[in-house]
């Protein structure tokens, strides 16, 4: 997405004021998410590092390898009038940064910033304490703006286009790995960059959460979830559960299906400013009752330059929904060697209440046996 300069000028006021008020001297942030979003580049990780350095109080500066700095200077980078600070590869960066900024009592580190590096920056500014940036670019993050809501709108409605072709693809005997393979040149077909996950669960399959695709043959009378996503050029993700069957399964799955199809409305309509995480959570759980031993997992995660991200919704949470916050409702139910279930939507908080952004139906969608 194509973030103008102001805004990512307001991004970094807004982390060098995060930074303060925890108390951090400065925050040091690599490649990922947390870079393009608070300076619009998408720099490649390697193990030389890139850093950008925001100073509670001082200037914001860009560290990068000699041989990155033009790369660097045409993203949005080369707009905002960064000082870029270039390192040869006889030189200590971390050293570098350090002598930027000079003696500190606390430096926050991104969340993602991999061990070795941390550990360099460590042994570079032994006096300050090392503290995760997280309360930091979390809480800037998990906020968003009109323009990004609009492109997880987009994100979410390309993913649904998917969904919608998706019973064309389901066949007695085919298996979970060629259907994959078709909703993979789908999901680029509906405008994705990339494709981030698919999920195609069968039968005792479903039982797993997190099980991607196999070569087990689809089966009549058997429920099929299929969990997908994929990053837009926009750089924001899509994420949409919806379970199939190829005929009717068995009553006493119709009855468990109906139960969490209500549990996933009440936990979407419970959704509005000033209710917490956990409260969500417990409206999808408690709904579920003796099916809830079932529901292995959190209820929803955060979504943005990145699938999972916060505010997560979860058990006990005491986080406060806030507008602005888009995350996933997805409860479900897995029982071992026998099935599973998952109805999953994107939604925002809106000062006015809760917005689905994924609009597919939620019922089961049952396949004709029989199709030519």
């Amino acid at each position: 997405m194509d973030v103008l300069v102001d805004d990512l000028r307001g991004r970094l006021r807004a982390a060098a004021d995060g930074a303060a008020k925890a108390d951090l001297g400065a925050v040091v942030v690599t490649p990922g998410a947390n870079l393009e979003y608070l300076v619009g580049y998408d720099a490649v990780p390697l193990e030389r590092i890139t850093a950008l350095v925001i100073p509670a109080d001082g200037e914001v500066f860009l560290l990068v390898p000699r041989l990155e700095r033009l790369a660097a200077l045409a993203s949005p980078v080369g707009d905002l009038g960064l000082p870029v600070v270039t390192w040869d590869e006889e030189q200590d960066p971390y050293l570098l940064i350090a002598q930027r900024l000079g003696p500190l009592a606390s430096i926050g580190v991104a969340d993602d910033m991999t061990a070795d590096k941390v550990l360099r920056l460590r042994a570079a500014m032994p006096d300050a304490d090392q503290r995760l940036a997280g309360c930091v670019l979390d809480r800037l993050r998990q906020r968003k703006s009109m323009a990004e809501i609009a492109a997880l709108r987009e994100a979410a409605a390309a993913i649904d286009r998917v969904h919608t072709r998706v019973p064309e693809l389901l066949r007695i005997g085919r298996t979970e790995a060629e259907v994959g393979e078709e909703i993979d040149r789908l999901i680029r077909e509906e405008g994705h960059l990339t494709v981030d996950f698919i999920i195609v669960a069968s039968g005792p399959n479903a039982a797993s959460p997190h099980h991607a695709v196999s070569d087990r043959q689809l089966q009549a009378g058997e429920p099929i979830v299929v969990d997908i996503g994929g990053t837009m050029p926009s750089g924001y993700c899509s994420d949409c559960t919806r379970t199939y069957s190829i005929g009717d399964p068995p009553i006493e799955y119709l009855k468990a299906y109906d139960r969490l199809l209500e549990a996933q409305q009440r936990a979407v309509n419970s959704v509005r400013p000033g209710v917490t995480a956990g409260s969500i959570d417990a409206h999808a759980r408690d709904h579920l009752g003796d099916l809830a031993r079932f529901f292995i997992h959190r209820t929803g995660h955060g979504i943005g330059l990145v699938t999972h991200e916060e505010p997560y919704i979860m058990a006990d949470s005491d986080v406060i929904i806030e507008p602005g916050m888009a995350f996933s409702v997805e409860p479900g139910f897995y029982v071992e060697s026998q099935w599973g279930a998952r109805i999953e939507d994107i939604v925002v908080c809106h000062e006015d209440g809760v917005e689905s952004l994924n609009t597919r139906p939620r019922e089961l969608l049952v396949v004709p046996e029989n199709r030519s």
